[in-house]
């Protein structure tokens, strides 16, 4: 049963870090946490080109600090770093509070788990064999370093009627183990046959 829990949250403080970082009251905490969904909502639409790996919101005294690493930091920056102004601008617009934006770059997006969830997910959208795209994924990410990898496709797998479950592993992927660094990513390809 221990492939039923989602490997971060079940890691968190032992190896992974909490992805919102603030302090709220009771009263105001549902209200945050809806304004940290919307804003990483908005930068997942905003920024699709961006290979945007993970968003971390940290809130300061009255003021907003989100650090978004990404595998093509020049994307988001934009030429000059007009973008990042105009971002800047919107999400201070929705939180209501003065906003600092830090872009972190992916070293080796090949290794990053929601990278490799991105990269098939469009695979799948241009129609290429899901098997291919998954070993392809697999490969890479041993050959960059990676101790193990275990991808899982599930659905309407090649258009066929009945969904299923397809899923491959190399190396060692020990998910009991709380001090391994495990990476976890998912992702939604919108295939013509629906998620």
């Amino acid at each position: 049963m221990g492939q039923k829990i989602n490997p971060t949250g079940f890691r968190l403080a032992v190896s992974r870090n909490w992805a919102s970082r603030w302090y709220a009251s009771n009263r105001d905490f549902a209200g945050m946490l809806a304004e940290d969904i919307k804003v990483r909502e908005y930068l997942k639409g905003k920024l699709k080109n961006a290979a945007v790996s993970r968003v971390v919101i940290e809130r300061p005294a009255k003021n907003a600090r989100i650090t978004i690493y990404s595998a093509r930091p020049g994307v988001v920056i934009g030429k000059k770093g007009e973008d990042i102004e105009k971002l800047k601008k919107e999400l201070a617009a929705k939180l209501g509070v003065p906003v600092a934006v830090n872009i972190e770059e992916v070293r080796k997006p090949e290794i990053d788990a929601k990278l490799i969830a991105d990269s098939i997910t469009q695979q799948l959208e241009k129609r290429i064999m899901f098997r291919r795209a998954m070993k392809r994924a697999m490969q890479n990410a041993m050959r960059l370093g990676a101790q193990g990898i275990k991808i899982m496709s599930s659905g309407r797998l090649n258009g066929i009627e009945i969904a299923r479950c397809e899923w491959y592993r190399e190396g060692r992927v020990p998910l009991h183990t709380l001090r391994a660094d495990i990476d976890y990513g998912t992702s939604e390809a919108k295939t013509t046959y629906g998620i």
